[in-house]
């Protein structure tokens, strides 16, 4: 199934769905990992803690978000996929990212996890067939099909690394 195939698409997660081409999710899942693997560590590693701005996450911080953030919409796409009805709670992803610990962490570690978190989703999205795809459940405050999850997930992680590009990268032609 294509992005096209998302039945409903909340405005809130537009930000995020709106990154992905109109692609298969297949393909989608994999030109993520592709991204994954073109990051330049070196540059990550020179960047260390710095932000752009007091009070925003380091890039540890970001992996880790996108890595907790998938964990969260995965097990709400298994749930509605698997055709539990149970209205699903939101989470805050700010007191998340205060208790990670992901800035006493390796680098290496943090996207090693990441990485094997998205291995996991794909393997799961895998399972659904279509109907289980276009099933809707109530997540949050929002009603979504498990399809449009996996291009959030998809879409997520190119937001983030958009913003690593225009906002964090710059920090080191800076000083």
């Amino acid at each position: 199934m294509k992005k096209s195939d998302v039945s409903r698409q909340p405005s809130y997660f537009d930000t995020y769905i709106n990154k992905v081409d109109d692609i298969e999710l297949s393909e989608a899942f994999a030109q993520s990992i592709t991204e994954l693997d073109a990051i330049d560590l070196d540059k990550f590693h020179q960047l260390g803690d710095q932000v752009y701005a007091p009070g925003k996450w380091t890039i540890r911080d970001i992996i880790q978000h996108l890595a907790d953030c998938e964990r969260v919409f995965c097990y709400r796409a298994l749930s509605v996929g698997r055709g539990d009805t149970t209205p699903l709670p939101s989470f805050d992803e700010n007191i998340f990212a205060e208790n990670t610990g992901a800035n006493t962490r390796p680098l290496e570690d943090v996207l090693a996890e990441f990485r094997l978190v998205r291995q996991g989703s794909i393997a799961l999205f895998k399972t659904f067939d279509e109907a289980a795809l276009r099933r809707t459940g109530q997540m949050s405050r929002y009603v979504l099909p498990v399809l449009a999850v996996a291009y959030i997930i998809v879409g997520h992680q190119r937001h983030h690394f958009d913003i690593i590009a225009e906002r964090y990268l710059p920090l080191l032609n800076k000083g």
